[in-house]
């Protein structure tokens, strides 16, 4: 999807790059890291359209890392990804503006299907000059 940034967050080395190349296959722009901290400062420092994260990672949980994206930048959307189902995580997620929760292993054209979905929000959402928008 030419034009849309994506930044997949995720600190297993094999996931990230199976779900990198399928990326990249679909014409998204990629960026990948493997802690919250670097998530941070890339959507500090590039133009990033939509957050893939891993809810779990050793240095900052996905859902630290999300309240810390969403006082950055309240039109980032961001896609939550758990390999442990946990509604009380997913609820919290979404509270904080998680633009969805997904279950590991996500069937990848479920995750595309999302991942356009949440561009074309923060499209809207740049267009309309709104500073975030609720689901």
């Amino acid at each position: 999807m030419d034009g849309c940034t994506v930044l997949l967050v995720d600190d297993e080395s094999d996931f990230r790059e199976v779900v990198a190349k399928r990326l990249r296959k679909r014409r998204f722009n990629l960026l990948s890291v493997d802690t919250g901290r670097e998530a941070l400062r890339i959507v500090a420092e590039h133009g990033v359209d939509v957050v893939v994260l891993d809810v779990r990672m050793p240095d900052m949980d996905g859902i630290e890392t999300l309240r810390r994206i969403k006082e950055a930048d309240p039109t980032l959307e961001v896609i939550l990804l758990s390999g442990h189902a946990n509604a009380d995580v997913a609820m919290r997620g979404m509270d904080l503006g998680a633009f969805d929760y997904l279950m590991k292993p996500a069937d990848i054209d479920t995750l595309m299907a999302r991942v356009q979905d949440a561009h074309r929000r923060r499209c809207l959402a740049k267009a309309q000059g709104a500073g975030g928008q609720s689901r």
